[in-house]
C-alpha cells in the first residue's frame, strides 16, 4: 500500500498600516459637525472621493463612497496594537484595512486638511469599501476596512456541501486534463464522493482549527492514511491535500491547482474517491479557515 504525500498549501492576508505623503488637493469640504466630532470626516472623506482633484501630482478621478460602520469607529489603535486584533475586538472581520491618524487640530476641518494632506492616496484608494473615525483629545483616526467575505459557515452550513463543491472542481480539472508545474496531466476519470473519506477531512480540519495549527501530521501523530482507516475506509492508496485561510471551495480548489504537488493529487488517476470538509477556529476570525481534502483508492 502506498501513501502519496504532498506539500502543504498556505495562503493569507493581511491587513497592512500604510501611508502616503500627497500634497493636498483643492477640493471643498464641508463644515465639520458640532464641536468637530470626528464623525463629520466621515462624509468630508466621501466629499473629497467625489472629486479629489489632484493627489501625489496627478489628477484623480472620482470613487465610489465609502460606507460609514459603526465597528469602525469603535476601534482603538494604541501603541503596539495590530490593527487585526483590535478589528476583531470591534467585532469587524476584515479582508483589507488601514489606519491613518494626525495628532494637533482642534477641529474636524483642520483635521481633514491635514489627513487630504499627507494620506491622499489612502483617502483615495479602492481597496476599501467601509470607514470609521474617532477622536482622542487632539489626536484624529480614520480606520479604512473591507469586510472579510462570509465565512463558509454561512455560505455552506453543510459541510457536505463545501466538500461536493470541491469535488466539482476537481472533476471539472480531471476532465479537462491540467499543468502541475512543469508537468501536464492528461485528463482522468471523475471522482466519487465517499462518506468516510469526508469524515476523514472533517476531522482533521476541525482538529487544525481547534488546536491551532497546520500541517498533515495531527497532534495526535496521525497521517492521513491512519485517519481514513479510523474513518473505516480500508485503502490501498491515499492522498492528502490542505488548505489555510480561503474562503470559499472554488477558492482553495484555485490554490491546489495552482501548488504543484498538490495539482498532482488532483490528477493523480489512480484516486476514484474523495472526501473534503472545512473547519474553522472556534473565535470565528477572519482567515482562521482549514480545508482538507482526502483522495482514496479502496482495496
Amino acid at each position: 500500500m502506498k501513501q502519496e504525500r504532498p506539500l502543504a498549501f498556505l495562503l493569507f492576508a493581511s491587513a497592512a498600516l500604510l501611508g502616503a505623503a500627497c500634497p493636498r488637493p483643492a477640493a471643498a469640504l464641508p463644515a465639520s459637525g458640532p464641536d468637530g466630532r470626528a464623525d463629520s470626516l466621515v462624509a468630508m472623506i466621501n466629499t473629497y472621493r467625489a472629486a479629489p482633484g489632484s493627489c501625489a501630482g496627478r489628477a484623480f478621478a472620482p470613487v465610489a463612497p465609502l460606507q460609514a460602520h459603526p465597528a469602525l469607529s469603535r476601534v482603538r489603535i494604541g501603541p503596539a496594537t495590530f490593527i487585526e486584533n483590535a478589528l476583531q475586538g470591534a467585532g469587524y472581520a476584515a479582508e483589507q484595512a488601514e489606519v491613518v491618524s494626525v495628532t494637533g487640530p482642534d477641529d474636524a476641518r483642520a483635521a481633514m486638511n491635514v489627513i487630504q494632506e499627507k494620506y491622499c492616496s489612502v483617502l483615495l484608494s479602492t481597496r476599501f469599501s467601509a470607514v470609521g473615525s474617532y477622536r482622542e483629545g487632539k489626536e484624529w483616526t480614520v480606520v479604512l476596512a473591507r469586510p472579510a467575505p462570509p465565512l463558509p459557515s454561512s455560505t455552506f452550513p453543510d459541510w457536505r456541501d463545501a466538500g461536493k463543491a470541491i469535488l466539482e472542481g476537481v472533476n471539472a480539472a480531471r476532465a479537462s486534463g491540467h499543468t502541475c508545474g512543469g508537468k501536464h496531466f492528461p485528463p482522468a476519470p471523475p471522482v466519487s464522493w465517499n462518506p468516510a473519506l469526508g469524515q476523514a477531512a472533517l476531522g482533521h480540519s476541525q482538529d487544525m482549527a481547534a488546536r491551532r495549527y497546520f500541517s498533515h501530521k495531527a497532534k495526535d501523530g496521525s497521517m492521513a492514511s491512519e485517519r481514513a482507516q479510523r474513518a473505516g475506509y480500508h485503502w490501498q492508496r491515499v492522498g492528502e491535500n490542505i488548505a489555510f485561510g480561503q474562503h470559499t471551495p472554488a477558492e482553495a480548489v484555485a490554490g491546489w491547482l495552482d501548488s504543484p504537488g498538490h495539482c498532482a493529487n488532483i490528477m493523480n488517476a489512480s484516486f476514484t474517491e474523495m472526501g473534503a470538509a472545512y473547519g474553522i477556529a472556534a473565535e470565528q476570525r477572519t482567515g482562521i479557515i482549514y480545508w482538507t481534502q482526502v483522495f482514496g483508492r479502496p482495496r
